[in-house]
């Protein structure tokens, strides 16, 4: 209850900050499922991300001389922008830490939000490197750290989300589907929810990746991943916070875990069917009902779209990634015969009417009779997959199919 009271303080607070951001019924998702389906727009939120809540509050909560001295933060990209948005409008000074490979639009981004307020530090290879650094720093300097989600007050603000979603709706929520990166808006919306309506069954929502919350309810105890996949970076973090972990583990129904190829091919419908740009955190809670279909059926489900700063320069690699996860895009090694005429063989005797060459990569270095060339083909359908390695076989050609070989698909293409 001592949380709750912090979230309700916490709403009062932000009211004239954040944006109060809709819960709108999505027709497509409603009628795909069956269900009625809403979606709680965090994307719209002023800084593209429901970040800006916790930022805010933790902040807010600081003591004069706290204040007066500024604060600092580590972060790759939505809680830095909150982090910036909350120094420039309370008139506090802020430094931000950001790994030296963040992306150049996602700096430019803290630094508008940020203005003359911030100073942005890169520094470290990824975000554990820059979170370490930045810790040295605000203990050499005496500064106030404001943690991503590790932090009661940080989850405080995160939990409005909560209370906005049963301030929009006066139906029952049967169905709620959270991201999971750190845990701070899971454990904040759980904390809602459990108080306000507690027979919503909440489903958390990790990248396959990263299932950094998952593995740490089912061991029991916090724990920390050895290696993560990176590429929903908003939601992909090697152990959560102990706070959020303690609050979690009591109040989840369930966690889903999504396939990051997944997660891109919901990023490229929402584009298309909804214009709706979400980030790969942002696309988590829809991308899991698939999983939910057959609980979800005639049910009231909401799902929280976290943020929307996705970074435009990724959009090939989101394509790529949801080609491979809806078996449509396959890569082989294949031994060509090194003569006149054996790729135009290979197209028109191998490959079907709507398969599609995308990739090919081949130099003759000697006067050996084969020689090996790596092709990507696109198929219209994934059942042309059997089609098309039946022909090869029927030609007699050696290949070897490199999805199924991460390590020397990563090496060659």
């Amino acid at each position: 209850m001592e949380l709750l009271i912090e979230i309700e303080k916490a709403n009062e607070r932000l009211k004239e900050v954040v944006t109060h951001t809709p819960l709108s019924l999505n027709l497509n998702l409603s009628e795909e499922f069956g269900a009625q389906i809403y979606l709680k727009r965090e994307d719209l939120q002023l800084v593209r991300s429901y970040k800006l809540r916790g930022a805010y509050n933790k902040i807010t909560s600081l003591t004069g001389s706290e204040k007066a001295k500024g604060i600092i933060c580590a972060s790759a990209g939505n809680h830095a922008q909150g982090v910036a948005y909350s120094c420039n409008l309370l008139g506090i000074r802020g430094v931000i830490f950001m790994p030296v490979t963040t992306p150049k639009q996602k700096v430019k981004q803290v630094q508008l939000f940020g203005k003359n307020s911030i100073e942005i530090i890169l520094a470290g290879d990824t975000y554990d490197d820059s979170y370490a650094l930045a810790l040295q720093y605000a203990e050499k300097h005496g500064n106030a750290f404001v943690h991503p989600f590790d932090d009661h007050k940080v989850i405080a603000g995160q939990g409005t989300v909560g209370l906005e979603i049963l301030e929009a709706t006066k139906v029952k929520i049967d169905y709620l589907f959270i991201p999971i990166g750190g845990g701070g808006l899971a454990a904040g919306v759980a904390t809602v929810f459990k108080a306000l309506s507690p027979g919503t069954k909440l489903i958390g929502v990790e990248p396959l990746g990263a299932p950094s919350m998952k593995t740490s309810i089912a061991n029991g105890v916090n724990t920390t991943l050895d290696k993560i996949d990176k590429f929903v970076d908003g939601a992909s973090v090697k152990r959560v916070g102990d706070k959020t972990f303690a609050i979690c583990k009591d109040t989840l129904t369930d966690i889903v875990l999504v396939p990051e190829g997944k997660v891109c091919t919901t990023i490229l419908r929402l584009y298309n069917e909804e214009a709706m740009v979400a980030e790969p955190a942002g696309a988590l809670s829809i991308a899991a009902l698939d999983f939910y279909k057959e609980e979800i059926k005639g049910k009231n489900v909401v799902c929280i779209i976290s943020g929307s700063n996705n970074d435009i320069t990724r959009t090939e690699e989101i394509r790529e990634r949801s080609l491979f996860y809806e078996g449509l895009k396959h890569f082989f090694m294949i031994q060509f015969p090194q003569r006149p005429g054996a790729l135009k063989e290979f197209v028109s005797e191998v490959l079907g009417p709507t398969d599609d060459i995308t990739h090919f990569q081949f130099s003759k270095k000697n006067n050996r009779e084969s020689g090996p060339a790596v092709v990507g083909i696109e198929l219209k359908s994934r059942d042309d997959l059997d089609a098309l390695l039946n022909n090869m076989k029927a030609k007699n050609l050696q290949f070897h199919y490199l999805n199924e070989k991460e390590d020397l698909f990563t090496q060659l293409i």
